[in-house]
């Protein structure tokens, strides 16, 4: 999703301090800046691999990045919107709430984790871990994802357009994992499963929400858990 430019903020990160940047966004007065309003759009320039930025909005705001980011950018967000227009380091909208993240190139290891809510798009591709420990939110990968991705995933909904690496899906609880390509293992407890009506109509859903409308959802495979491991067994006693 991309901000809106009305009321359009620029913040340039090689004069401002992160800080004070993020202090602004969480609505804090900072000295030597007016207030940002509540529907004020921002735009962040020169962020030149800065980690932690835009961390832990809670407002409706938007905001533009112009460049790559490091660590945990736009982690913990609440109702923002942000969009990465580059690549994004470990941990990208990591335990987010709701609002969308969305990264315009790749993003490194464990994108979404813990995640509750709101959209996720990666544009590019996720390295390994992407979606490790969901729990609600949605993750679209427009290319393909690393290994051990979707890892104790326990509710949410992740749609990898490219191929996954090994071990998809392990030790999956809830959460539903649609892959269009191949996939190079699946984890403990992970199968493939029917592609029911209800489940065509969510992919499509989720396809044109991130922008992937022309997708044919019966092109993609559904996988998720098969519930072998929610109970103890004698018989796996060592």
């Amino acid at each position: 999703m991309d901000p809106v430019t009305i009321g359009l903020r620029t913040f340039d990160l090689a004069a401002v301090p992160l800080r004070s940047v993020n202090a602004l966004l969480h609505g804090r007065p900072v000295d030597g800046h007016a207030p940002l309003a509540i529907d004020e759009a921002v735009e962040l320039v020169n962020p030149r691999g800065a980690h932690a930025v835009a961390v832990g909005l809670d407002a409706p705001r938007s905001v533009r990045v112009a460049g790559h980011v490091g660590y945990y950018a736009a982690g913990m967000n609440q109702r923002a919107d942000v969009v990465i227009e580059g690549n994004a380091g470990v941990g990208v909208a990591e335990n987010m709430m709701s609002g969308s993240v969305t990264v315009r190139g790749n993003a490194s290891q464990s994108a979404g984790a813990t995640a509750h809510g709101g959209l996720l798009v990666v544009e590019g591709d996720a390295a390994a871990r992407c979606g490790i420990s969901m729990k609600g939110v949605d993750i679209v990968v427009g290319g393909s994802i690393g290994h051990m991705s979707a890892f104790m995933a326990q509710a949410g909904r992740l749609v990898v357009r490219g191929d996954a690496g090994e071990a998809l899906g392990d030790s999956l609880y809830e959460a539903r994992l649609y892959v269009r390509g191949s996939v190079a293992s699946l984890g403990a407890d992970c199968v493939a499963k029917p592609m029911r009506d209800e489940h065509l109509e969510e992919l499509a859903g989720l396809l044109k929400a991130a922008g992937y409308e022309d997708d044919d959802p019966a092109e993609y495979t559904r996988y998720g858990s098969a519930r072998t491991l929610y109970h103890f067994h004698a018989d796996n006693t060592y």
